[in-house]
């Protein structure tokens, strides 16, 4: 049996998942979080086989979960489960060390077969990501603006999208305002935007926040 943690800070999401993987004789859901601190204790409480991780998810993003589940366990596969289109994050999250990238829309179509591919110690990309990749390996497509962003100035980026002040993002991110603010002058210069008005119209513009 694979053991799969589901991470989704939405019951309804968790539910749907569990319904799944109810109808496959191989694969078990084992446990369930809704924030990234409940992730990170799960796994440090119980053994997993494989973690489907959303990218939105409160108390840590989804790539800075990401990023402390590669530091406590480097071996275990990450799926990660996304409302967002996969041009808009599965690079970044690959390059962060994701097995994969499902969307949630694919998800009855899709997320068995990742499951087990990843669970095998594959990768589990589409088609049409795969040839995006090469693409952009090849320098035949250039990248969005806002891939040239850390991930660090991707998360407080995002986080000033959804309407957070440079406190907020201290406080959640536990760093110091005077470290916000100089992500934010990094993003600003970045993507040549002037203010935070225009991050969030660059968001909205990329799918990068609802």
């Amino acid at each position: 049996m694979i053991r799969v943690l589901i991470a989704d800070d939405h019951a309804v999401v968790r539910r749907g998942v569990s319904q799944i993987l109810s109808e496959v004789p191989d694969i078990f859901a084992a446990g369930e979080a809704s924030t990234g601190q409940e992730v990170l204790q799960a796994i440090r409480e119980s053994e997993y086989d494989v973690v489907i991780l959303d990218i939105g998810m409160p108390e840590g993003s989804g790539i800075e979960t990401l990023n402390q589940l590669r530091s406590l366990k480097p071996e275990m596969p990450i799926l990660i489960f996304s409302i967002y289109p996969e041009e808009q994050y599965a690079i970044r999250t690959l390059k962060a060390g994701a097995a994969g990238y499902v969307t949630k829309d694919r998800a009855s179509e899709e997320l068995v077969t990742a499951i087990r591919k990843v669970f095998q110690g594959g990768k589990y990309i589409t088609h049409s990501l795969a040839e995006r990749l090469a693409a952009e390996l090849g320098g035949e497509i250039e990248g969005e603006p806002h891939q040239s962003l850390s991930d660090r100035e991707f998360q407080v980026m995002c986080f000033i999208a959804t309407g957070n002040t440079v406190t907020d993002i201290a406080n959640e991110l536990s760093l110091s305002v005077k470290t916000i603010s100089t992500y934010r002058t990094r993003i600003l210069e970045k993507l040549d935007l002037r203010n935070n008005a225009e991050i969030i119209r660059y968001a909205l513009k990329h799918g990068l926040v609802d």
